[in-house]
C-alpha cells in the first residue's frame, strides 16, 4: 500500500521547462526529420491520459525529443520509462530527467523501426492473450515520416505477437497527421477508408481520441494532429497470415475508385486472371462491382479466406506479384514466353 502511495504521489522536481531546454541545449526541430515540438503540458498530460492509469505501469516513449510527454508520463506514476530517441542531440535533455526521476528512466539512442524490443521489459508483467492486457504502453508523438511504416510493423507484430506483444495486448497511444488518423479510424463507405483502416481494424480496437491544431507545436506542421488509441483484439478478425491480409488488401485499395474486382484480378498472373478472379469471387460471396472503400472487414475475411484456399491448392501464387510482371514486361524479359509465363516465375495449374 505504501508503494502504491508513493507512485501515486510521485512528481518530478522543478525542472527548466521545454522551452528552456530548448534553448539549453540549443535544440531545433529538423525539417527532414519531420520534427514538431509539442510544448504545452496540458496537451502532453492529455494524451498520456488517454492511455490510461500509468500508476506502476511500464511505458516505452518513442521519440520523446526533448521530452514534454516524458514527464507527463512520470508524472502520471510510471514506474519504468524506457525512452527510444534516434536524434543524438536530445540525449543530455533527457538525462536531465533521468536525474531526476531516479532509477525511472531507461534511455536509447535508437531507430524504433529497427529496435528489437524484444526481452527489454521484465518477463512477470506478460500476461495471456486472451487476459486483459498488461500494465504496459507504448506512447509517443510520432515524426509523420515514421508513422505510417512504424504501425504497419507493430501491426504485424500483433499478428504474430511477438515484439512489444510478446508480452501480451500491449495497448498504445501515438500521434499521427490527422489524415493518417482519419484513415486508421474510417468506417466503411467513408471517404477516409483506406489500406490502413483495415490491416489496424482486423487487429484491433481503434479509438481516435482527439485532435491537437497544428498551431500547438513548435514549428507549426502544415496540417492538425489525431491522437489514435489501439488496443490489440483478443482475436482478429481475419484469420489468416499478415503478408495474406495484407497483399489482398494492397491489392483491393490500388484501383479505390473502380469496382473491387479489378484489385483482386491483380492477385494472378494475366494468363489465368479471369479465370482465378471468378473462382475467388465466388467462394468470397463478395460483389465484384463493390468499392474498395464499401467492402466491410468480414468480406475482406472472406476474400483473404478464399485467396488462402487458392494459395493452398497452388503454393506458387502466394509470391506472385502483378508488377513485377509489368517491370518485366517493359524489360522485354517476357519477350518469346507464352503469355501465362514468367521470366524466372513459376508455372502455375489447377
Amino acid at each position: 500500500m505504501a508503494s502504491s502511495a508513493k507512485l501515486a504521489s510521485f512528481r518530478l522536481p522543478p525542472l527548466p521547462t521545454i522551452g528552456e531546454v530548448i534553448k539549453l541545449f540549443n535544440l531545433r526541430a529538423e525539417k527532414q526529420l519531420s520534427q514538431n515540438f509539442l510544448l504545452d503540458m496540458k496537451l502532453t498530460d492529455k494524451i498520456v491520459r488517454k492511455a490510461g492509469s500509468l500508476r506502476g505501469a511500464h511505458v516505452c516513449e518513442v521519440g520523446p525529443g526533448p521530452g514534454g510527454i516524458t514527464r507527463s508520463i512520470l508524472n502520471a506514476g510510471a514506474a519504468d520509462l524506457l525512452v527510444v530517441e534516434k536524434d543524438k542531440r536530445f540525449i543530455p535533455g533527457l538525462q536531465l530527467l533521468s536525474e531526476a526521476a531516479p532509477g525511472k528512466v531507461r534511455i536509447v539512442h535508437g531507430d524504433i523501426l529497427t529496435y528489437n524490443m524484444d526481452g527489454v521489459f521484465p518477463r512477470n508483467i506478460a500476461k495471456p492473450w486472451e487476459e486483459d492486457p498488461p500494465n504496459l504502453h507504448i506512447i509517443g508523438n510520432l515524426p509523420f515520416s515514421v508513422s505510417t511504416p512504424l504501425i504497419i510493423k507493430w501491426l504485424e507484430n500483433v499478428a504474430n505477437q511477438t515484439g512489444p506483444f510478446a508480452y501480451g495486448r500491449t495497448r498504445l497511444t501515438l500521434t499521427f497527421q490527422k489524415e493518417v488518423a482519419e484513415r486508421l479510424t474510417a468506417s466503411t463507405g467513408s471517404r477516409q477508408r483506406s489500406r490502413l483502416s483495415i490491416m489496424a481494424q482486423y487487429l484491433c480496437t481503434v479509438h481516435s481520441c482527439f485532435t491537437i491544431p497544428g498551431r500547438a507545436f513548435i514549428p507549426k506542421p502544415e496540417v492538425d494532429v489525431g491522437v489514435v488509441h489501439f488496443t490489440p483484439l483478443v482475436r482478429p478478425q481475419i484469420q489468416q497470415p499478415f503478408k495474406l491480409v495484407e497483399k489482398v488488401v494492397r491489392n483491393v485499395f490500388q484501383f479505390r475508385r473502380k469496382h473491387c474486382r479489378k484489385g483482386i484480378e491483380m492477385l494472378f498472373p494475366e494468363a489465368r486472371r479471369l479465370e482465378l478472379t471468378e473462382t475467388l469471387m465466388c467462394e468470397a460471396d463478395v460483389d465484384p462491382i463493390l468499392r474498395p472503400t464499401e467492402i466491410t472487414i468480414p468480406q475482406f475475411r472472406a476474400l483473404a479466406d478464399a485467396y488462402a484456399h487458392l494459395c493452398a491448392q497452388e503454393p506458387n501464387l502466394l509470391t506472385y506479384e502483378f508488377r513485377e510482371e509489368l517491370r518485366l514486361k517493359r524489360l522485354g524479359r517476357l519477350k518469346g514466353t507464352s503469355p501465362g509465363t514468367l521470366a524466372g516465375a513459376p508455372q502455375l495449374s489447377l
